[in-house]
């Protein structure tokens, strides 16, 4: 060995490098989930960069597509990544001319080759088409894509984004590094400029939207809830008009530069009028119903009036910086809206909120009533929960004696269904209450109680709000079960005692408590099915309601002849007004017992294991059934059924409850974020004054107005 060749160099000892334990984790965590360092990442941008400056007009497109792709993170969650490319990418534009100038002449070439017209007017904006359309052109697109034109910018996006989960990573990265990296840009060293190249397709696109603006002012269903503007001077028409006359002095400006400019200050006047009348349909709609037409219509017509504005502040003289404020905004709503114009899911939570924003209203003001504060409206939810518990086991003994005689799956579905069906609506008439339709109501209106909290105390009320209905919610199941077992009890040992024979089969009996056991049978799963049942069936009584009251039916039904002969005027309008106010509860009583009737039969048709087990049922079917069995079940199986029947009926509440909370919230655009904080104020609570959350304080006084019958 030649004694002067310098030694390697010995890597320092861990104890030596504190840094060096650090840095093999980092190195282990991006070997197993195969992300890129960040030389990777830069060297992956500087042949991006490289490729754009060597590339021409043809091969521009692919050239941005991969710049995108080296910025793109891994996952979307991963936006710090993507943040980190962006700086990157900033810095070298603002260093390197070569660069800054490749990328700047490549977007100003993609906006002045391609049309962009329909990128300004559709995209983000809802689309005039019906539910069933806009399913099926989804559908089939996500089969059979539409043709991808290179032509149009609305394409190209779609192109450049082309992973689904961009605007994820896009909408993360915080708005002023995208300012940063179009200050960086520096548009105007550009020979043309980008005003000339996109001025006149906004201004095409500005005209395009204003008519679209003007039609659908003219839409019966917005005139029938706003009938002013048939009398005045509509302000959707005169928008246009406006718009036309600055759209020539703005063209005449472009070709004349000595010609006089129009502002458009009284466009924006028009424009904020026909706001206005947005929302006082919305208003108006919230106590008068509206159809899910009318729902849309407001929201496209809300999404139009925005990309207006919009587009004419991009044609204000600004600074440069606050226009790439807005163009960072834009870009946003328009790589989301493109990443999502396929997406099926997208387009069911677009629906569902809207479906959700006219049902849920009447809802929330339904579930005060199922929320007591003081000792009068405890107890009187007690005596409407034990009427409820009285009546159950009268609809269980006749569906017993349904099931008794054999018959097709289809009229044995009926007799259930109107079992059930008329039971609840008798129920409902005596202004009984069954405790599991509470949670659909009372979704609704803690739903409101956050939405209207506000301040830093805003907690305190909300934890009181959760207290009261928690308290209403266990006293009204006390009341339920309690005779929903007390009652078959005493009645099956009355018809024992006088005729010798059990009201139940033994073989009967041992069925029916195998069907509660949460072990030996599906109870627990049929139990979330029926809670799915109790929160469809809350959104049927919202929709009822709504329907009752926008189409007028009250008003429309004192006009059949028919009727006003056999009732007479004044029954006839006792009854209308009645329906008013109880027909969306009715019909959602009704057909809950046609879903919890028919599921049996739906199960068998299909061939899967569907059913419902209700705690209140339960419980009647338990008392009947250990009647007749002489209470001979052993302590282990009593032990079961005890927790069976207490697991169905917290599965029918939870369920419920949270379906129709997270409705509620999407309707009422809540996003609740102190879910922690809420958390640790009830657990505060509960341990200071536990007794609250089970018994009405002696604080509270009565109302006046005497208690709120629960429904």
């Amino acid at each position: 060995m030649n004694a002067s060749a310098p030694l390697p160099a010995v890597p320092p000892p861990d104890d030596a490098d504190p840094q060096a334990p650090a840095r093999r984790r980092m190195t282990l965590r991006r070997w197993w989930s195969g992300l890129p360092d960040a030389a990777q990442r830069a060297r992956a941008l500087d042949t991006a960069l490289q490729g754009l400056i060597a590339a021409d007009e043809a091969r521009r497109l692919p050239a941005l597509r991969a710049l995108i792709a080296a910025v793109r993170p891994a996952r979307p969650q991963l936006a710090n990544v993507a943040r980190a490319q962006l700086v990157n990418l900033t810095q070298r534009v603002r260093e390197n001319p070569a660069q800054r100038a490749a990328l700047r002449e490549a977007l100003l070439w993609l906006l002045g080759t391609r049309q962009p017209l329909r990128l300004l007017t559709e995209s983000g904006v809802l689309a005039h088409e019906g539910l069933v359309a806009a399913l099926w052109r989804r559908l089939t697109d996500r089969v059979l894509p539409e043709e991808w034109r290179p032509d149009e910018l609305k394409d190209c996006l779609h192109y450049l984004f082309d992973d689904a989960r961009d605007h994820q990573w896009i909408d993360a990265v915080d708005d002023t590094v995208w300012i940063a990296l179009l200050d960086a840009l520096d548009f105007s060293a550009s020979a043309a400029g980008e005003r000339p190249a996109m001025t006149l397709p906004i201004l095409e696109a500005l005209q395009v939207i204003s008519y679209r603006i003007a039609a659908i002012g003219l839409e019966p269903e917005l005139v029938r809830n706003h009938p002013a503007i048939e009398r005045y001077e509509s302000p959707f028409l005169t928008q246009n008009v406006e718009l036309h006359a600055f759209l020539e002095a703005r063209k005449k400006a472009a070709a004349e530069p000595g010609a006089a400019t129009l502002d458009d200050k009284h466009l924006l006047v028009l424009l904020e009028q026909c706001r206005e009348i947005v929302v006082k349909v919305r208003k108006q709609a919230a106590q008068s119903g509206a159809s899910i037409s009318l729902t849309v219509l407001l929201v496209r017509l809300s999404q139009n009036l925005e990309r207006l504005r919009l587009l004419l502040r991009l044609l204000e003289d600004r600074p440069a910086h606050e226009l790439n404020v807005l163009r960072v905004g834009f870009f946003k709503v328009l790589v989301r809206a493109e990443n999502q114009r396929n997406s099926v899911p997208q387009m069911w939570r677009q629906i569902s909120e809207l479906l959700a924003a006219r049902i849920t209203e009447n809802a929330s003001k339904t579930g005060e009533h199922y929320v007591t504060a003081t000792r009068r409206e405890y107890f009187a939810m007690l005596r409407s929960a034990l009427g409820a518990g009285f009546i159950v086991p009268f609809m269980a003994l006749l569906k017993l004696a349904m099931g008794a005689t054999p018959h097709s799956p289809l009229i044995t579905a009926l007799l259930y269904s109107l079992n059930y069906g008329l039971g609840f609506v008798l129920i409902y008439l005596l202004h009984f209450t069954i405790a599991t339709k509470q949670p659909a109501m009372t979704a609704s209106y803690l739903a409101a109680s956050i939405a209207n909290a506000e301040g830093r105390d805003r907690l305190g009320p909300l934890v009181e709000q959760i207290v009261r209905t928690l308290r209403t919610q266990l006293v009204a199941i006390f009341g339920n079960v309690l005779f929903a077992f007390a009652v078959p009890v005493a009645l099956a040992m009355a018809v024992y005692a006088n005729t010798g024979h059990p009201l139940v089969g033994v073989d009967k009996a041992r069925h029916l408590l195998h069907d509660q056991n949460p072990i030996a049978s599906l109870a627990w799963l049929h139990a979330a099915i029926a809670g799915v049942c109790l929160f469809l069936s809350g959104l049927i009584s919202g929709y009822f309601d709504n329907k009752a009251v926008y189409n007028r039916i009250p008003q429309r039904l004192q006009q059949v002849r028919a009727l006003r002969r056999l009732l007479g005027p004044a029954r006839l309008a006792r009854l209308a007004a009645y329906l008013e106010n109880h027909l969306g509860a009715l019909a959602g009583n009704f057909f809950f017992g046609c879903m919890l009737g028919s599921m049996g039969t739906l199960g068998f048709i299909v061939g899967l294991p569907l059913d419902i087990r209700h705690v209140t049922f339960s419980s009647a079917y338990a008392g009947y059934s250990l009647v007749a069995l002489d209470w001979n079940i052993g302590w282990r199986d009593g032990a079961l059924l005890a927790l069976g029947i207490v697991g169905i009926g917290l599965i029918n509440l939870t369920v419920s409850f949270s379906l129709a909370l997270r409705v509620a919230l999407r309707a009422q655009q809540v996003r609740f974020e102190d879910r922690r904080a809420l958390l640790r104020t009830l657990g505060r609570r509960f341990i200071a004054r536990p007794g609250e959350f089970f018994w009405p304080p002696r604080g509270a006084q009565d109302a006046a107005d005497g208690p709120r019958h629960a429904r």
